[in-house]
């Protein structure tokens, strides 16, 4: 397998934390790219002095000429959900995305590895899955050999989206659950998103290519509920609503619950109201990956969340 110069973008998040150390192993030569550089290897401590970062905000383009120079494959692990006064989310997504394509081209990177979400069969409703494909074509079309990988619900310690149903299990004695919970969707293991974003580095067969991932099991948000509930220990009744979706008043009520950021949970309960399907399994075939149960995800995600915080649930 080559050996390549890459950039991960974000390093300091979720993903790029325990992305690097990954590539690392592959004897990659690796940099990162954060607008927090001492905290980018929080998930990884011991890859830290291995690793220059470099101090950057792709939203204003400051760094991002030195982060790519020299770089052949860069990683696009950016989000704006956060709190910020520089208007809508979606308005700094797609800067971010112009900025890094931009700066891209210039130094020559040959591929791009971007992490979005999946998107509806009839195209994406709501405003948070429209960024995510809006940011995906952007960079698609910033270099020669980009691929991107589509994901639901990835399952993992780190993962603020399923840290927020957890807590919301924890902490409710009764789940009011809303209509949406009929709606499908395929979680995927965080070991399993890690191994797929490293192995798209190098693999040609993804060259330009939007490819879906997921886990072998599709479930309903109901049903991932439960399956936390049962993993979790807990007896939690359930009152279904068939009608009611999630009012923006009551998505300001689960983040206070879930001790979250409205600004990030509100538009991820936004895209629930249409089912999250992979088109196909071709990523893991390509990229020859075998994936993780839904019950071995959670219960991984689990035990390594108590490695360094209890779960009062459990």
């Amino acid at each position: 397998m080559p050996t390549m110069r890459i950039l991960v973008s974000g390093s300091s998040g979720y993903v790029g934390s325990r992305l690097i150390p990954r590539l690392s192993r592959d004897g990659h030569t690796v940099r990162g790219l954060s607008r927090r550089p001492a905290s980018a290897h929080s998930g990884s401590p011991s890859a830290a002095a291995a690793v220059t970062v470099v101090t950057g905000d792709a939203v204003s383009g400051a760094g991002l000429q030195e982060a790519l120079d020299g770089i052949e494959v860069a990683y696009f692990l950016i989000h704006s959900m956060e709190p910020s006064p520089d208007g809508e989310f979606q308005t700094r997504e797609r800067r971010a995305a112009e900025n890094f394509a931009r700066a891209a081209r210039a130094a020559g990177v040959r591929r791009i590895v971007y992490l979005g979400g999946l998107v509806p069969a009839d195209g994406p409703a709501s405003v948070h899955l429209a960024s995510r494909l809006a940011v995906e074509e952007i960079l698609l079309a910033a270099a020669p050999c980009s691929v991107a990988l589509r994901a639901s619900i990835i399952i993992g310690a780190g993962s603020r989206p399923f840290r927020f149903l957890v807590r919301l299990v924890e902490r409710l004695p009764v789940l009011a659950v809303p209509a949406w919970h009929v709606r499908r969707t395929t979680p995927i293991d965080e070991r399993d998103v890690v191994e797929l974003l490293a192995r798209a580095a190098t693999n040609e067969e993804v060259c330009g290519q939007s490819l879906d991932i997921g886990g072998s099991e599709t479930v309903s948000y109901g049903e991932l509920i439960d399956m936390i509930r049962d993993h979790l220990l807990v007896a939690r009744p359930t009152i279904s609503f068939k009608r009611l979706m999630l009012t923006p008043i009551a998505s300001r009520i689960s983040a206070l619950i879930a001790d979250e950021q409205y600004e990030l949970i509100g538009p991820l309960m936004g895209s629930l109201g249409e089912d999250l399907l992979m088109r196909d399994h071709r990523a893991a075939e390509i990229l020859g990956v075998h994936m993780h149960s839904l019950d071995a995800a959670i219960e991984h995600a689990l035990a390594e969340w108590e490695t360094t915080e209890p779960l009062a649930a459990r």
